[in-house]
């Protein structure tokens, strides 16, 4: 045999002269990654929503929104993709959580401070401010009503001074106006669902976004920075986690449900402009 010539057994690279390498054939077939999930529909966002960073569903073709820097809330439809009004309730911030209650709104800042907007769709809203004992340093993004517990849910970002083990969700009553010192749930970031690469235990789920499922009461969080989706029963156990692709999901940080369940994510702008999509999610 010519000594150039090469031989390939079972995945083994051999010369006449002996053994080169070996490598693992399956590793060599290209494999299309499959989500499971599918986009319904997609809205590009206009600019001045590049950093959109919650939305909440209104009516049949409005959604609000509100954006990283600005303390405005935006009313979109999604019937005319134009932003039909514009709500100043504070200066510029880092405003990160959208809910709706009736004709109040509620943004909540990184720093865990809450603004409550009442009357938010008329020609006076007016905005009250409460504070609370959460601070930048848990990056509070996620903010959703619980409505049958009378009171709003607010997720933390990055880390519990305590602890890197959990993270909590906060419960902030409607009626005092205070937000309870006890997580109503802890996320547990060594569940096996939470699995990736993530070597800090504090960065292996970083909720962007909380909401409730109107028909079923599950608890859906988003990942920002690792694209997926948690879903939890109503008492906090994990139940199951959607990945989504990157190319699809630059940065999502905006969550609402249709009174009928349809879900709608919004992403952040990158390669791309900013955009809502509406999700159809696979049984698993």
């Amino acid at each position: 045999m010519n000594k150039s010539a090469v031989l390939i057994v079972l995945g083994v690279v051999v010369f006449a002269g002996g053994l080169i390498f070996s490598f693992d054939r399956k590793a060599t077939l290209s494999k299309e990654k499959k989500y499971e999930y599918k986009i319904e529909s997609k809205w590009e966002l206009p600019k001045i929503l590049d950093e959109v960073s919650g939305i909440e569903w209104l009516d049949e073709n409005r959604v609000a929104c509100v954006q990283d820097e600005d303390g405005i809330v935006f009313i979109y439809n999604l019937e005319t993709s134009e932003i039909e009004k514009r709500i100043d309730f504070a200066d510029a911030g880092d405003y990160e959580g959208l809910a709706i209650n009736g004709n109040t709104a509620y943004v909540v800042s990184s720093d865990g401070t809450i603004f409550e907007i009442s009357n938010f769709d008329s020609e006076d809203p007016k905005t009250f401010k409460f504070e609370t004992f959460l601070t930048e340093a848990h990056n509070v993004e996620g903010l959703c009503l619980d409505k049958s517990n009378n009171r709003l849910m607010l997720a933390i970002k990055d880390k519990e001074s305590d602890s890197d083990d959990y993270k909590g969700v906060y419960a902030f009553n409607l009626k005092n106006k205070e937000l309870a010192k006890t997580p109503v749930f802890k996320l547990n970031m060594k569940d096996k669902l939470l699995k990736n690469s993530e070597k800090k235990m504090s960065k292996k789920f970083r909720p962007s976004e909380i909401e409730i499922h109107p028909k079923t009461g599950e608890i859906y969080l988003l990942d920002a920075k690792d694209p997926r989706l948690l879903i939890m029963d109503a008492d906090g156990k994990f139940k199951n986690v959607y990945a989504f692709d990157e190319d699809e999901f630059n940065q999502p940080e905006g969550l609402t449900f249709k009174p009928d369940g349809s879900l709608y994510i919004s992403n952040e702008a990158g390669n791309d402009p900013a955009n809502i999509l509406e999700i159809e999610l696979k049984n698993k």
